[in-house]
């Protein structure tokens, strides 16, 4: 394998990690929005899936963001007579985001990024170090 293309394969992995990184902040800021009229439902938590991308000319491998969805789950709903959205029996739907779920998420995506990153730093060292033996 190609030292320059690893670079490359690191650039797209950090990539999809920081639009992970995205996603997961937008739930985590979301996560207390709810309806505005009654019975509307709440912000529904996103989700990120990735896809191999196979680059037949330079035969190299990158990761690609595949599609931006929505976790389907049922919403929660608590007790609040007085709020705006309540239904007749006065309960409100709350958001389908677990702020665990979000944190695990952050963790991981967050030590791809790293070893993504490691990754690219020890291919930029060797090809310095093959640069240096080549004067």
């Amino acid at each position: 394998m190609n030292l320059s293309n690893t670079i490359g394969i690191s650039a797209s992995g950090m990539d999809a990690q920081a639009q992970r990184l995205r996603i997961v902040a937008e739930n985590l800021a979301n996560q207390d929005t709810t309806g505005s009229t009654p019975g509307a439902d709440p912000y529904r938590r996103k989700t990120i899936t990735f896809a191999e991308h196979v680059d037949n000319d330079t035969d190299r491998s990158t990761v690609d963001v595949q599609e931006i969805g929505r976790d389907m789950s049922d919403f929660q709903t608590k007790y609040d007579p007085s709020h705006p959205a309540a239904n007749a029996q006065g309960y409100v739907k709350i958001s389908n985001v677990d702020s665990m779920v979000e944190m695990m998420d952050m963790r991981e995506a967050e030590r791809s990024y790293e070893a993504n990153l490691n990754t690219m730093q020890s291919t930029r060292t060797m090809l310095s170090r093959t640069l240096d033996l080549l004067k």
